[in-house]
């Protein structure tokens, strides 16, 4: 594939139009020009990460307070653009000291973020399940699986759930180092079976990074890479945990890690995306606030 950037400029947005790059003041509707390209567009899908949302004061560059404020802005962008699913790509709590605490942040913020949109995706962070267990997460939420896949209109998604201690035993009740973050070997099998079972472009969220050999990347992600890379089905993998944009193509495949959208105060802190996937596997990032913009193309 071939990379296009799209910068973003204080109180401007970018966009894509007929194949060039239209700069639109903030006082235009960012949903009125995405919409002038939907008819070209196979799928479209929101993208939030790393919410981290608590009722407690700022601590260093995370205001956890102002997410509900940011969320907001992030729904009524979504309403606008009507994407057909939308994911939390983790840490969507903060931790907390007790059971009962964590569980009042994820009734708060989850109230907000399952009015967005009726098909919606978890995807577990590290702060997800500090105090909690993944049932008493996933129940909350209402999601069975902490991994799984689902197909939408020709393209196959997997959401990985990386919160495993090396020993194999699942992240909760403060037993793990958030630096030792593993995808298990069942996991592992699943997803080589789950792979080989698609005959569609496929698309990957993850928390961790599956990219990075730092302590944000998940330990054993080379293993993880090598099935991505012998399917030969994978176009792009989505994933937050260390709060910044980036992105790598490794072996064809794009990750590209997205902005958090607890880091700084004020709604010019905010960050969020609207993605775009054309029937032929080219991938379109329209970013908000911090999140930047992308645009893959996929070599024919």
């Amino acid at each position: 594939m071939n990379i296009v950037k799209h910068p973003n400029q204080p109180g401007r947005r970018a966009f894509l139009k007929n194949g060039a790059l239209v700069l639109a003041a903030a006082s235009l509707n960012p949903g009125q020009l995405l919409h002038a390209e939907v008819n070209a567009k196979r799928l479209r899908f929101g993208l939030v990460t790393d919410l981290h949302y608590a009722d407690k004061p700022p601590g260093g560059s995370r205001h956890y307070r102002e997410t509900l404020r940011k969320l907001e802005e992030a729904s009524n962008q979504f309403q606008q653009d009507q994407p057909a699913f939308i994911v939390e790509l983790g840490d969507l709590i903060d931790a907390a000291s007790s059971v009962d605490v964590e569980l009042s942040y994820l009734k708060t913020v989850n109230r907000e973020f399952s009015a967005i949109c009726k098909d919606r995706h978890y995807v577990l962070g590290n702060h997800c399940v500090d105090t909690l267990k993944k049932e008493e997460f996933l129940g909350e939420v209402g999601q069975e699986k902490s991994y799984y896949s689902f197909d939408r209109d020709g393209f196959h998604f997997v959401v990985l759930d990386s919160c495993f201690r090396s020993d194999g035993e699942p992240y909760a009740r403060k037993n793990f180092q958030w630096t030792d973050a593993n995808i298990p070997a069942v996991e592992l099998e699943w997803l080589k079976a789950d792979l080989n079972a698609t005959n569609k472009q496929v698309v990957v969220f993850a928390h961790q990074r599956l990219d990075a050999n730092n302590n944000h990347g998940v330990k054993n992600n080379a293993a993880v890479r090598k099935i991505f890379e012998s399917s030969g089905k994978v176009l792009a993998v989505f994933q937050g945990h260390s709060h910044q944009n980036d992105l790598k193509e490794m072996e064809g495949i794009h990750y590209c890690t997205m902005v958090a959208m607890v880091e700084g105060s004020g709604s010019e802190s905010n960050g969020y995306s609207i993605i775009d996937i054309e029937a032929n596997g080219t991938i379109i990032i329209n970013g908000f606030r911090n999140q930047n913009d992308y645009k893959w193309i996929k070599s024919t």
